[in-house]
């Protein structure tokens, strides 16, 4: 077994222990794997040992990943920040958005996606923390942009994306 294969077992166990401690199936909880900085070879040998879910950060990284692993079927998820510019590479490359803050964002990458794709799944990022370094729309704006980026075609509203802020006792 190799050391990534070991690795995503021990995490994998980790959850299906918390998953039973808590009253739920381990297949009920997904492992979405993060795979930025990583070359497109460790992200190979994650999927030979059972990973299919990979999320990246940067927008060319993550786009050559999903180039280069096309054949492999993977689920790939964009978690990073996304400025305009950008849109159309991740509209096409990725299967789900998790950082959407700004209608116009959603907008573009609504009007981008490939009509021959299927829907663009999408989470709102919300800034729970209120802390200034981390992007998000604020929880009182949150229903009203999930309610907009729902009505857009082309996008999947699939729920919500939090990072709360540090805690000791978590």
């Amino acid at each position: 077994m190799t050391t990534i294969a070991a690795r995503l077992q021990a995490v994998n166990d980790r959850i299906a222990a918390a998953a039973h401690a808590a009253g739920r199936a381990p297949d009920s909880v997904a492992l979405l794997a993060v795979s930025k900085t990583w070359l497109a070879a460790a992200v190979r040998e994650a999927a030979a040992a059972g990973q299919r879910a990979f999320g990246e950060n940067y927008v060319q990284e993550g786009v050559d990943k999903v180039e280069a692993l096309r054949e492999l079927g993977l689920e790939w998820h964009f978690i990073g920040p996304l400025q305009s510019n950008k849109t159309r590479l991740v509209a096409n490359a990725f299967d789900w958005v998790h950082s959407i803050d700004r209608l116009k964002i959603a907008e573009r990458l609504s009007a981008q996606r490939d009509v021959h794709l299927p829907p663009l799944n999408v989470c709102i990022q919300v800034n729970v923390s209120g802390e200034e370094s981390k992007s998000g729309v604020a929880p009182i704006d949150a229903a009203s942009l999930a309610a907009a980026v729902a009505a857009l075609p082309g996008l999947r509203l699939r729920g919500l994306m939090c990072i709360p802020e540090p805690s000791a006792d978590p």
